[in-house]
């Protein structure tokens, strides 16, 4: 879409569109909401006064680029949002050119700009990135390590600052506003431009008395942390006033420098009932636009969060010695509930998963019992510091992953596939998993109990299997559970949620053939005798699993068997192949796996 001929009534028109576009697909697909309808015009501005094919447009998580993709070709396939073989809910080169580089995890944004800078003045190019990044991904070290380099190197480079909370400064009164609206004019730039060029040839003690009145002004303005770093700083500007944008980036983009332009915008503009700082309309499920009520699945039974979130909350009003931390995701992980109950034992740190992880460990190592709540994909970004700061000293910690295995439309950046490949290559820690809700909550007494390092799993939505099937017993160090002694020499083994879908499969094939049903319970250790009695009488074994096949369960069994040189076993693993993931609805994805009950049970009977 062309919108660098639109004048300025043309391009409001167009932001009143887009909106209503987003807000449409979102409400029948599920989607980011409230921060995409909230940055409309920064990406219209942002289109308009740049040039998207050449200058790297790089959206921090990316999950407000709903705007860009409208903007870049996509209008009519946005109607496929979400959904299998249609538009990625983030950027995705694959998907277009005008997608510079995948993202779903946060505070990577200015880190890739710096990164594309050097790479385009190495090439002698001219072009420009430009990194869109929110307050909240702000609040990780990566920005700031990113921030520092640029701030030394100065490279140009534009960083749109969209301060959506006002979480990183306020402006102070009337005064603020009135120097930030001239700072973020070219006239003001020229002028300071001049004077810091007259300052270097000023005698020093001028030169000294003219610095420090420059700086008392600055002191009262918002951008004294960025030009600390050695970065130009505009703002802040209204984010929802296209002219001043329009105005604003032009003047950013002739400076030919590293700016930061802080913009100052309202979450969910434009859709009164997600207007303001609400974090359930962040990442919503479909939705009647007309009420703002969501459209919730009659049958859904209760989320493994919420029973997380539950049992853990009655667990801190027994013991008091248990804290908790969650990585800007308290409502996601059910930790809102405990900050709220015990404001002084709980904490979202914000988008810090390798500060919770540390922090963590030393009250650990002052005696408190910490659960540290981060979902599997997120937990990939702490993962030296559960080696170098927890697992090393075999501290006293436990770290419940919650979204374990597909999460459906959110895609290849956050599915939560990879923990027990990553997690059990790390010596002092114990990895098991539950298998229903009543032994989630069996999973957290042992993990409280347990004196060491311990992780479990648990997915995102609902158990597959109800505890009237197979009711669980508390929760032994290392020991598994054969839940049906088949008579065939077929072996079902299956892991936390998966159980369930083991069991569905057995039920699928007892006509033909009587399996054993297993449920592993750890992974680390295993239940080793249980495994060798196993070995006497199954001869196949089957793995069902909510992960990654490389470093997952079949492999960790199958070094088992070496290990005790059992040649007379074969091992099929079931877990997901060695690539990533794409985004869509969990059956049908896992029907192009392969791996649906349906489809292993008829590869199981063919085998035998």
């Amino acid at each position: 879409m062309d919108v660098k001929n639109m004048d300025l009534m043309q391009l409001e028109k167009l932001c009143k569109d887009i909106r209503e576009k987003i807000i449409e697909v979102v409400s029948k697909n599920g989607g980011h909401l409230s921060s995409n309808i909230g940055a409309v015009e920064l990406i219209v501005a942002m289109h308009y006064v740049f040039d998207a094919k050449n200058d790297p447009f790089i959206f921090d998580v990316s999950h407000q680029a709903y705007t860009h993709k409208l903007l870049t070709g996509r209008w009519k396939e946005f109607d496929t949002l979400r959904q299998y073989k249609g538009i990625c809910g983030f950027t995705k080169p694959k998907e277009s050119e005008y997608d510079y580089f995948v993202a779903g995890h946060s505070s990577t944004s200015i880190s890739i700009a710096v990164g594309a800078a050097k790479a385009i003045k190495l090439k002698g190019e001219n072009r420009l990135p430009i990194a869109l990044i929110g307050d909240g991904s702000m609040s990780a070290g990566m920005a700031y390590e990113a921030l520092n380099e640029l701030g030394d190197r100065k490279y140009p480079c534009i960083i749109i600052l969209n301060d959506n909370e006002m979480s990183i400064s306020k402006p102070i009164g009337a005064i603020s506003k009135y120097l930030s609206h001239i700072m973020a004019g070219e006239a003001y730039q020229k002028f300071k431009s001049g004077v810091e060029k007259i300052l270097s040839y000023m005698p020093e003690s001028a030169s000294y008395m003219a610095r420090r009145a420059e700086e008392s002004i600055r002191l009262i303005t918002p951008g004294i942390l960025f030009e600390e770093l050695g970065l130009e700083y505009i703002g802040p500007v209204d984010g929802h006033n296209l002219k001043d944008l329009i105005q604003t980036f032009t003047t950013a983009k002739n400076m030919k420098k590293p700016v930061i332009i802080h913009t100052q915008t309202l979450k969910g503009k434009g859709y009164e009932k997600a207007e303001g700082h609400y974090a359930s309309w962040h990442g919503v499920g479909p939705f009647d636009v007309n009420t703002g009520e969501i459209i919730k699945n009659s049958s859904a039974k209760k989320s493994a969060t919420q029973i997380f979130s539950q049992h853990l909350l009655e667990l801190a009003k027994e013991h008091d010695d248990i804290v908790g931390v969650t990585a800007a995701m308290p409502t996601g992980t059910g930790m809102d509930a405990l900050i709220q109950n015990y404001p002084e034992r709980f904490w979202d740190v914000a988008i810090a998963e390798q500060h919770a992880v540390t922090s963590m460990a030393a009250m650990a190592k002052e005696g408190f019992k910490p659960f540290v709540a981060i979902y599997s994909t997120f937990m990939q970004r702490a993962y030296d510091q559960i080696i170098h700061d927890a697992c090393i000293m075999n501290l006293n910690i436990t770290f419940a992953m919650d979204r374990a295995g597909i999460v459906g439309e959110d895609g290849e950046t956050h599915q939560g596939v990879f923990d027990i490949s990553f997690l059990n290559a790390i010596p002092n820690i114990v990895l098991f998993a539950a298998r229903s809700e009543e032994m989630l909550k069996n999973s957290m007494n042992f993990a409280y109990e347990y004196q060491g390092v311990s992780a479990f799993r648990y997915p995102r939505g609902g158990y597959l299997l109800d505890d009237s099937e197979f009711a669980p017993s508390p929760l032994k160090l290392g020991k598994g559970e054969i839940l049906h002694y088949g008579t065939s020499n077929v072996a079902l083994i299956g892991y936390s949620n998966a159980v369930g879908k083991a069991n569905k499969i057995r039920e699928k094939i007892a006509n033909h053939l009587d399996a054993t049903l297993v449920d592993l319970v750890f992974v680390k250790p295993l239940d080793e005798q249980m495994l060798l009695n196993l070995t006497k009488n199954s001869k196949k074994w089957y793995i069902i699993s909510d992960s990654s096949k490389n470093g997952g369960i079949g492999d960790i069994l199958s070094a088992f068997l070496q290990k005790h040189n059992i040649l007379d076993v074969r091992v099929v693993s079931f877990e997901y192949p060695d690539e990533f993931i794409q985004h869509g609805a969990t059956e049908l994805i896992e029907d192009e796996l392969g791996i649906t009950v349906d489809k292993i049970s008829q590869k199981i009977l063919l085998d035998n």
